[in-house]
């Protein structure tokens, strides 16, 4: 279980300008019920990940969580640039208590990323580290899952092989996942949350977040 007790994440700037990502907001994330988070660019979507996976910190109010959580897998964050995969994917092995060669071997498989693995990760493309992030997060089983849009890199091929391992995963894992892309929150998501004004509304639905998702778009507010 996470629970958001009375939370609020507020940036300031040194001008006096506040950014408000959410505002005394109280929620609790539910084991085994998967969840699409919505909302404009800019609405904090990755800022509650971070929030989530205790990366960041409230600027009030208090977060309780229960169970192992990933961190944020998306496009930025998770593996250090100066290290190659493989030493990346040692060293969160370690982390874990995993055996350091079976998650290579995991990972060497799933990503495909062939000699890279033995190149520094700030050589990657933003492609090439998701799909190093993911396959080390797939390696290691968390009970709740935090998805940044990664899970759509790579050809359909490798698309293919990541639903099937990650739906894997989902028979004992519970999904948080930020994502632009509508047929993936479906395929993956049973209720979603839409991030707007310093709050998250839910719908019991994935549809109908997504509809009114596309609607606050389309009227520009």
């Amino acid at each position: 279980m996470i629970v958001f007790d009375n939370v609020s994440k507020i940036f300031k700037s040194p001008r006096g300008g506040r950014k408000v990502i959410l505002e005394n907001f109280s929620a609790a994330f539910r084991p085994g019920l998967n969840i699409g988070i919505l909302g404009r660019n800019g609405a904090g979507k990755s800022t509650l990940m971070n929030l989530i996976s205790g990366i960041d910190t409230p600027t009030s109010g208090r977060i309780y969580r229960e169970g192992k959580i990933s961190w944020p897998l998306g496009f930025k964050g998770g593996v250090h640039g100066r290290l190659t995969g493989a030493q990346n994917t040692r060293f969160i092995a370690d982390i874990y208590g995993k055996d350091r060669n079976e998650v290579l071997e995991f990972v060497k498989d799933f990503s495909e990323l062939g000699a890279y693995l033995d190149m520094p990760v700030r050589t990657y493309s933003a492609g090439m580290r998701a799909r190093l992030t993911f396959g080390i997060c797939m390696a290691i089983d968390f009970e709740y899952y935090l998805i940044d849009e990664v899970i759509a890199v790579g050809d359909t091929n490798f698309k293919k092989k990541s639903k099937r391992v990650f739906d894997e995963r989902r028979e004992n894992a519970t999904l948080l996942l930020v994502s632009h892309s509508s047929a993936l929150l479906r395929a993956f998501c049973h209720v979603g949350g839409v991030m707007k004004d310093g709050n998250i509304t839910f719908y019991d639905d994935i549809e109908e977040a997504i509809d009114v998702h596309e609607a606050t778009l389309a009227s520009g507010k």
